[in-house]
């Protein structure tokens, strides 16, 4: 296309990203691609494994304005020895990684760099594609795993391989500065780490006007309803405790996911008065700005996170957060943009509820939301990313 052949070729490899088989993985590394597609031409290439699928590969292609999509579906085979198996999945895995590049190539000019979205499979892909090809790539890593709460990322070879693609990526980009210092606690080390966080899109989630006097002040709550790191159960705690004492407010708990009706019944058990909390189910896109923006303030209670996509849209929306310290968070949210909780404090959240729903006033909605546009929006981490490219390729001028 000659309105992009110009511009620097990305090959995205993210580890999640929406399919066939569910909308809702990945769609903050998809704003990313968005938010990159404003100043490249990119090339996604996500990989699926099914069991139940009959063809060796099956290819959905889509183009849109400078992104073009392949998403790969390939079978998978089952063995009963672990080890074996596990072998077989990963000689799958890349022969299937290899065939979905080749049919990008096919599709477009080669690829200049690739960015490589969660390792470690994908990492040793775009590791293998530099020692071909001469294909230098970066990493963005998202994944909570290096934490020592979360203590998932295990296994020697694993470790080894993570380290190695670490090692030979030409640089190294987390939402957060506590996620790049878990990473560096792991000896995954890199010589230009870079932070950039997440995108929102900024034209999508905006401000609107909100009457400051009514009554009923309207909190929102927006997860994946997985209660191990969301702790809904303890918001719920709370507000069956804020309850007892006021009621000049209503929570909102918007989301779907694998705890979503053990949560139900525990409001249930714990008698909340349904005035008090009401639970919507997952909203999406203008649905989901539509309730942000009739409520007053977010709400998260995580045991762990990195810097999750709903703190943004709050900000992009103008208003305040009430979340705990973890992860990235503390990075983000300071006193004029909403207030920090200690991990799994509930005598803490409550007061930091009743300071909250009294004290909406002190917060400048505009404020918030230039804050959101001056450090998450498309352009500014499009940009960020950009610059990341030019460095690695040495590119030294627009063109």
């Amino acid at each position: 296309m000659d309105h992009t052949k110009n511009k620097i070729h990305v090959l995205f490899l993210p580890l999640w990203y929406p399919n066939k088989y569910d909308p809702m993985p990945g769609l903050f590394i998809r704003r990313h691609i968005e938010a990159v597609s404003q100043y490249c031409k990119v090339s996604v290439l996500y990989l699926h494994p099914d069991i139940n699928q009959k063809e060796k590969y099956q290819l959905e292609y889509t183009e849109e304005p400078n992104i073009d999509t392949a998403k790969l579906y390939y079978r998978q085979t089952k063995n009963s020895l672990p080890l074996l198996s596990n072998i077989i999945k990963g000689i799958n895995f890349l022969k299937a990684a290899y065939y979905g590049y080749r049919e990008i190539c096919k599709n477009n000019e080669k690829p200049q760099i690739a960015h490589v979205n969660v390792l470690t499979r994908l990492g040793l892909f775009a590791l293998i594609l530099k020692y071909l090809y001469g294909l230098p790539y970066i990493i963005t890593e998202h994944w909570s795993r290096y934490q020592p709460h979360v203590n998932t990322y295990k296994g020697i070879i694993r470790k080894l391989i993570t380290r190695i693609v670490i090692k030979r990526a030409s640089a190294v980009t987390t939402v957060s500065n506590d996620l790049k210092n878990a990473m560096l606690r792991h000896n995954l080390k890199n010589h230009i780490y870079y932070i950039t966080p997440n995108v929102v899109d900024t034209n999508l989630f905006v401000r609107f006007e909100r009457n400051q006097k009514n009554k009923v002040k309207q909190i929102v709550h927006v997860s994946c309803f997985d209660d191990q790191p969301k702790n809904i159960s303890g918001i719920l705690r709370v507000i069956k405790r804020l309850s007892e004492s006021r009621d000049d407010f209503k929570c909102l708990m918007v989301g779907d996911g694998p705890d979503f009706e053990r949560i139900k019944s525990y409001a249930s058990s714990l008698k909340i008065d349904s005035k008090f909390v009401q639970f919507l189910g997952l909203k999406e896109e203008k649905e989901l700005v539509n309730i942000i923006n009739q409520s007053d303030f977010m709400l998260l209670f995580s045991n762990y996170e990195n810097f999750p996509v709903v703190i943004t849209e709050s900000f992009s929306c103008g208003l305040p957060v009430v979340s705990t310290a973890v992860g990235g968070i503390p990075e983000y949210l300071t006193s004029d943009k909403g207030i920090l909780v200690k991990v799994g404090d509930e005598k803490q959240l409550l007061q930091a509820l009743h300071k909250m729903l009294e004290n909406l006033s002190e917060y400048d909605s505009n404020k918030i939301r230039q804050y959101a546009i001056d450090h998450f929006s498309y352009p500014v981490v499009g940009k960020q990313f950009y610059t990341i490219y030019k460095n690695a390729l040495n590119i030294k001028h627009e063109g």
